[in-house]
């Protein structure tokens, strides 16, 4: 079994994302055994998950890995994802059977960054904001409009009180703001919730018909929204903005007007640094 699986809250909002795939390994109450690569790979190829070669991606033990050879170059060139027996692998292999375009992209950045610069003792600022996206990324889907900018602003200014404590009802999945969980750490991180846990937000803006959609449409339309803003635009740390998740309002108990003001968690935002 892999350690610590049974204790993790399916239940809890921020798996939503990622609910699915896990249902879809397993008869509803069972947990996955040790074979769960092998469930991985029955899932990738009836998906038919590839990498920006067109290679199929399989789920190998990460003992295949060579030495000297950079974990996403070795995704690149074979379409194999090394993988370990432990939450933070699994997570990542839930993401992939969950945003294969949006991972597929990640990669071939990756990738590419490792082919003309080498890996390095340092990673450079495409490959450092693929993988801060890959490991702690989250979704932030908005309704395009007037209110939907606003809300993100406040966020971007730090204005937490105003943002997720007096406009709580703009968030949800039936409102003007829903999050989705990326990043495979960020979710391990989340197997023991504390308030403090950040995601780095990236923020799509929706027409009113994405609202609308069953699920599984407005998966596929944030899969492929993403994947083609990463390859037509790449990626810098400034396409984030800081959240903390069980900030999110509806996520966690006890949000009420002192939650918000805890400023340890929910900290201002620091003044710009003088130019001049």
């Amino acid at each position: 079994m892999v350690p610590d699986l049974p204790e993790i809250d399916w239940t809890r909002p921020w798996y939503g994302a990622v609910r699915p795939a896990f249902d879809r390994l397993a008869p509803a109450g069972s947990f996955i055994d040790a074979s769960f690569i092998d469930r991985f790979n029955a899932n990738a190829a009836r998906l038919a998950l590839q990498n920006h070669h067109g290679r199929p991606i399989r789920f190998v033990p990460q003992a295949t890995l060579p030495p000297d050879t950079a974990y996403e170059e070795f995704i690149g060139a074979t379409g194999c994802v090394p993988t370990r027996e432990n939450l933070h692998d699994f997570f990542n292999g839930l993401v992939w059977q969950t945003f294969p375009l949006i991972k597929r992209e990640l990669n071939a950045l990756q990738a590419a960054q490792i082919a003309s610069a080498g890996v390095g003792k340092s990673r450079g600022p495409a490959r450092d904001a693929a993988t801060i996206f890959d490991e702690n990324a989250a979704l932030l889907v908005v309704r395009d409009g007037d209110a939907g900018r606003s809300l993100v602003e406040g966020l971007r200014a730090h204005q937490w009180h105003d943002t997720l404590y007096a406009r709580r009802a703009l968030f949800g999945a039936d409102a003007d703001a829903d999050l989705w969980l990326f990043g495979h750490a960020l979710m391990e991180k989340l197997v023991a919730p504390r308030k403090a846990i950040t995601a780095h937000t990236r923020v799509l803006f929706a027409p009113d018909a994405w609202f609308g959609l069953g699920w599984e449409d407005r998966r596929a339309w944030i899969d492929l929204q993403v994947a083609g803003q990463l390859c037509s635009e790449g990626l810098s740390t400034s396409a984030f903005t800081p959240l903390p998740v069980l900030g999110v309002p509806g996520w966690w108990p006890g949000q009420d007007d002192a939650f918000y003001l805890d400023q340890t968690v929910f900290r201002p935002k620091r003044p710009a640094k003088d130019q001049t």
